[in-house]
């Protein structure tokens, strides 16, 4: 008889089976969108690439940034018309929703400082690291997040 594997395991005999590959956020505009996670966030741009609408085959852009070295990325995905356009800056519910873990937290808040991302406060110590909430270019909120 086979042993169960946990639900929660994330391995299987073969390896890790998935990892998440892309996250949307709703931004306004394309290129201010890459310019603040490349210029401002020092992101790669991983792909930018014309592609069209599913719903109505209007032109758009396939736009992919991610950390240096990250697996993850963010596709940037502008608003396609007002039922988009009214999340953007708000899809968490004025809740933090993404998650920034650097290893050097002190270098990371002052080049980031420097580049122009506004900060909502100062650093603080929690039990689970160093953090800081910032917005983004549409306003949504993250934690920058380093060791305690």
């Amino acid at each position: 008889m086979a042993a169960a594997r946990s639900p929660r395991s994330s391995t299987s005999a073969r390896g890790p089976d998935m990892h998440l590959g892309l996250a949307a956020i709703v931004v306004d505009d394309y290129d201010e969108a890459i310019e603040f996670f490349v210029g401002n966030l020092g992101f790669e741009l991983a792909e930018d690439s014309p592609a069209v609408t599913s719903a109505g085959g209007r032109p758009k852009r396939w736009v992919v940034v991610r950390p240096p070295g990250g697996q993850t990325g963010l596709l940037l995905a502008r608003a396609d018309g007002p039922e988009q356009a009214a999340v953007v800056g708000r899809q968490f519910a004025g809740r933090v929703g993404l998650f920034l873990q650097v290893e050097d937290f002190d270098d990371a808040y002052q080049r980031m400082s420097q580049a122009g991302v506004r900060f909502e406060g100062l650093p603080r110590s929690e039990p689970y690291g160093r953090v800081a909430v910032f917005l983004d270019v549409a306003g949504n909120r993250w934690d920058l997040l380093g060791p305690a």
